[in-house]
C-alpha cells in the first residue's frame, strides 16, 4: 500500500485528503493533518471518495445510443459522432439552435473551470444555462451591481469576527457555500470560545442553529423584510456608519429612504419576528467590535433573492464591517492579479430569453426556461444540447417536462460519468476519468476563501484502460464546436489561450511582463500538460506570482509541487477601493435595478401568509444528487422525508412514519412524514436532489432508495426577476394524509 495527497472535489470546503492506494485502487481517505488550510478535517463525503472513485455504475468508456440501446465505443468513434451530430445541427439551423447546460460539479474540477468559458465561446450561442440559476445567481447579480464584478463576493472573516449573523445557511451540513472554509464547525466553535456571538436566522432549527447563541425562526421568503427593517433601525437610530468606505460609496441616502417603508413594526407579522427582536438584531450587529452578515441558499432561492443578497452586504457596509478584518472581506485567489477585477463593469440583461423574455446574467439564461426554448418552435429553437456534469431533469423545476422534451432533440451529448435521469436522453455520453486520475486546482473557491491559501494536486493514479481525462474531453469539444473537427490537436486549445493571455499581459503597463516577448515567456512555462502550463501561467501573473523573474520568491506551479500540503498566504486583507470594477470606481450601494425591485417587495407586504410553505434542506452526507449512488452516503438520518411540525401534523391528520401528499398548483408528490419541532409551525421541509425512479438509468444504489423529487411541485414559472433564479423556498403548499 502507498499514500498520496489530494484536495477533495466534493464540496466547497476543499479539504486536503490523504488517500490510501492498494493495487491501483483507492481504498481509504482521511484528512491530511499537514494541509495548510484544512489541518486534517474531513467530512463523510470526503471519507467516501474511494467509493465514488470505484463505483461499479460509473461509466469508463464512451457510450453511443442507438434507438433505446447503448453501445460502448472507443474515443475516436465517440468524438466523430459528436462532430457529426453537433455540427449537423449547426449547419442546418445555426449556432443559436445549440444550448449548453453546466452542472454544479464543474466548479469543483480544474478542467471544468479552465474550459467551460472557452467551450461556450466556441459554441457561439446565447443558450448557456447552469446550476447557478437554481441556487446562487442572486448573489452574483447583487455583487455585480454593487461592486462591478459578479465574482467579487465578500465572505465572513470567520477566524477574526466577534459577531456572525447567518441567514438561510447551514454550514454544519453544507460545509459552507460561497464561503470556502474547511472545518466550518471548528471555526464556529472557535468564534464562540473567544467570546464571539453566533446568531442563526432560519425557519429550521438546523445543526448550525443548535450550536448558535441565538436562533431566530423566520417565516420562509421574508428575509428581505427582516433585513430592510434592520437597515431602517440602524439609520433611524443613528447607528449607520460605513467607516472608511463612506468616501468610496454612492447611494447611502437612497437606501435610507427606501428602508423607511419597512420599519420593524410593519414587517414583524410578515416575518414572524417581534419588532423589538428585529431592532435588537440590528443593534447587536452595529455595537459588536467586529461583525459579519452571511446569507446563503435559504436567502437566494426565494422570491426576493437578489434583494435579500443585496441587503446582506448593505448591512455589512453600513455597520462599518465591509472590507475590514473581522467583517465581510474579499479573498485574493493566487491565480488572479491583484487590484481591479473586471475591465468592464457588470451589466445585467444584455439579452433576454426567446420565449419568456427572462434576462441574462453573467452570460447565462435562467435554467427554468431551457425547456421552453426546446419546446417552442420558431427561429432560435434549441435543437441540440450539450450537458457537462449536470442533471437538470432532477435538479431544475419543471424537470418532468424537460425529460419529455429532451427525447425530441436532434442531437444531445453529455459529459458525465453516469447514465442518469438527464444523460439517458443523450445520443453520446463522454465519461471523464474518476477524480483519482485527474489533477486538481481550485479556481472559483480561491476567490471565496476565508483565508488566502493555494494548493495543487497531481493525479494519484494513472488513467485506466479506455479512460480519458476530463480536460481532453472538453478540449476536444472546443475544437469540434469551433469547426476544427474531431481530429484537431487538443493541446492547441491551451497554447492558443496561453498566447492570448500573454499577448494581453505584455501590452499592459501594469503587468510585471510589460513589453516582453510572449513566445519567450510561453517557453519558460512549466514543461507539463496544457492544464499544468495554464495553471503555471495564472500563478506567475497572479497577486503572489513570480512574474517571470520580477519576484524570484513568488509563486509558480513548481513551488506548489514542492509544497504538497499547500502554501499559506495569510489572512484576508482589505482590498477596496482597488478591487471595484464599477463605472465610477465606487461602491454602488443602491443600484437602480435593486431600487426599482423594492417596489415589488413593498407591494407584497399586505399579502396573506397563513398557508403552509415549503423549504428544502441539506444533509452532511448529501451533495445534491451526486452522492446518492454511494450507499454509505444515504440512509440513516439522510432520508427523503417530509419534515412537519407536530402541531401541524395533528391539525392535518398526519402520522409520524405515515405518508403525506404534498401538493401545489404545479404538481404533487407523496413522501413519508417525519414529525419534528426542528421546523417552525407553518413550514414543511423536503430535501433537494432525490427522485431516482427512472428505470432507464444505471444508478443501482440510488434506485434502491429513490426518494421523491421536490422539484415536481416547484412551479418553473416562478423566478426572482432580477436574477432568474428559481424560487425553491417559501413556496405555498397543501399537505394531505395519503393512505
Amino acid at each position: 500500500m502507498e499514500t498520496a495527497l489530494r484536495i477533495c472535489p466534493l464540496c466547497e470546503a476543499t479539504c486536503g485528503l490523504t488517500l490510501t492506494i492498494d493495487d491501483g485502487r483507492l481504498t481509504a481517505a482521511r484528512g491530511d493533518r499537514d494541509d495548510v488550510f484544512s489541518a486534517g478535517f474531513v467530512c463523510p463525503k470526503g471519507a467516501t471518495l474511494p467509493a465514488l472513485d470505484n463505483d461499479p455504475d460509473r461509466l469508463r468508456r464512451p457510450m453511443v445510443r442507438e434507438g433505446s440501446r447503448w453501445r460502448e465505443v472507443d474515443w475516436p468513434e465517440a468524438f466523430a459522432a459528436v462532430d457529426a451530430g453537433l455540427n449537423g445541427v449547426i449547419d442546418r439551423h445555426g449556432r443559436e439552435a445549440v444550448a449548453a447546460y453546466n452542472g454544479n460539479p464543474n466548479v469543483h474540477t480544474l478542467a471544468g473551470q479552465l474550459y467551460q468559458g472557452l467551450l461556450a465561446r466556441a459554441l457561439g450561442s446565447k443558450h448557456v444555462y447552469t446550476a447557478s440559476t437554481v441556487d446562487q445567481m442572486p448573489k452574483h447579480v447583487s455583487c455585480g451591481l454593487m461592486f462591478g464584478d459578479p465574482f467579487t463576493i465578500p465572505v465572513p472573516d470567520l477566524d477574526r469576527t466577534d459577531h456572525l449573523l447567518m441567514l438561510g445557511a447551514n454550514p454544519l451540513e453544507s460545509n459552507g457555500s460561497l464561503c470556502t472554509a474547511p472545518d466550518f464547525p471548528g471555526r464556529l466553535k472557535a468564534l464562540r470560545a473567544r467570546g464571539g456571538r453566533l446568531v442563526v436566522v432560519d425557519p429550521r432549527r438546523t445543526r448550525t442553529a443548535d450550536r448558535a447563541d441565538e436562533h431566530v425562526a423566520v417565516r420562509p421568503g421574508t428575509d428581505a423584510y427582516l433585513l430592510f427593517a434592520m437597515v431602517d433601525t440602524l439609520f433611524s437610530e443613528g447607528l449607520a456608519d460605513p467607516g472608511a468606505l463612506a468616501e468610496h460609496t454612492d447611494g447611502l441616502e437612497e437606501v435610507c429612504t427606501l428602508a423607511k417603508d419597512f420599519p420593524a413594526e410593519t414587517v414583524a407579522d410578515v416575518c414572524g419576528i417581534g419588532a423589538d427582536r428585529i431592532r435588537a438584531l440590528a443593534r447587536d450587529l452595529a455595537q459588536a467590535p467586529t461583525a459579519a452578515v452571511y446569507g446563503r441558499m435559504g436567502t437566494t432561492t426565494a422570491e426576493f433573492g437578489t434583494l435579500t443578497s443585496w441587503l446582506v452586504d448593505v448591512l455589512n457596509l453600513i455597520t462599518g464591517n465591509l472590507d475590514r478584518p473581522g467583517g465581510a472581506m474579499f479573498a485574493q485567489g493566487a491565480h488572479r492579479p491583484a487590484g481591479r477585477g473586471r475591465s468592464r463593469p457588470f451589466v445585467l440583461g444584455r439579452h433576454r430569453s426567446r420565449v419568456r423574455g427572462l434576462a441574462e446574467a453573467k452570460g447565462e439564461l435562467p435554467s427554468v426556461t431551457l425547456v421552453d426554448e426546446i419546446a417552442t418552435p420558431g427561429p432560435g429553437q434549441v435543437r441540440a444540447l450539450l450537458t457537462v456534469a449536470g442533471n437538470p431533469v432532477l435538479s431544475v423545476p419543471g424537470g418532468d417536462r424537460l425529460a419529455r422534451e429532451l427525447s425530441g432533440l436532434e442531437f444531445m451529448v453529455s459529459v458525465d460519468p453516469y447514465l442518469n435521469e438527464t444523460t439517458r436522453h443523450a445520443h453520446v455520453i463522454l465519461p471523464p476519468a474518476p477524480p483519482s486520475r485527474t489533477p486538481h486546482f481550485d479556481i472559483s473557491f480561491g476567490n471565496l476563501s476565508v483565508r488566502n491559501t493555494v494548493r495543487y494536486s497531481r493525479p494519484v493514479l494513472p488513467l485506466g484502460e479506455g479512460e480519458a481525462e476530463e480536460a481532453l474531453i472538453l478540449r476536444k469539444l472546443v475544437q469540434i464546436a469551433s469547426g476544427r473537427g474531431h481530429e484537431a490537436d487538443p493541446e492547441a486549445v491551451d497554447e492558443a489561450e496561453i498566447s492570448r493571455v500573454l499577448t494581453r499581459a505584455v501590452a499592459d503597463p501594469g503587468s510585471p511582463v510589460h513589453g516582453r516577448d510572449p513566445e519567450e515567456l510561453a517557453a519558460a512555462l512549466y514543461p507539463g500538460t496544457g492544464p499544468e502550463r495554464r495553471v503555471d501561467l495564472m500563478l506567475r501573473l497572479g497577486a503572489y506570482g513570480e512574474g517571470f523573474g520580477a519576484d524570484p520568491d513568488g509563486l509558480t506551479l513548481q513551488s506548489l509541487l514542492d509544497a504538497p500540503h499547500g502554501i499559506d498566504l495569510g489572512p484576508l486583507r482589505p482590498r477596496l477601493p482597488e478591487l471595484l470594477s464599477t463605472a465610477t470606481g465606487r461602491v454602488q450601494v443602491c443600484p437602480q435595478p435593486l431600487a426599482d425591485d423594492t417596489a415589488r417587495l413593498r407591494e407584497a407586504l399586505p399579502e396573506r401568509r397563513d398557508s403552509l410553505v415549503l423549504v428544502g434542506r441539506r444533509h452532511l452526507r448529501s451533495n445534491n444528487s451526486w452522492g446518492h449512488n454511494v450507499p454509505r452516503l444515504t440512509g440513516g438520518t439522510n432520508t427523503c422525508t417530509l419534515h412537519v411540525h407536530p402541531g401541524d401534523a395533528d391539525r392535518l391528520g398526519l402520522a409520524d412514519g405515515g405518508n403525506a401528499t404534498l401538493r401545489t398548483d404545479y404538481g404533487e408528490v407523496t413522501a413519508p412524514v417525519e414529525c419534528t419541532d426542528t421546523v417552525m409551525a407553518g413550514v414543511v421541509s423536503l430535501p433537494h436532489g432525490w427522485g431516482h425512479t427512472d428505470p432507464e438509468t444505471r444508478l443501482s444504489a440510488a434506485a434502491s432508495n429513490p426518494g421523491v423529487n421536490v422539484n415536481a411541485v416547484i412551479d418553473p414559472s416562478q423566478v426572482d426577476p432580477l436574477s432568474g433564479n428559481a424560487v425553491l423556498n417559501g413556496v405555498p403548499v397543501e399537505v394531505l394524509p395519503s393512505h
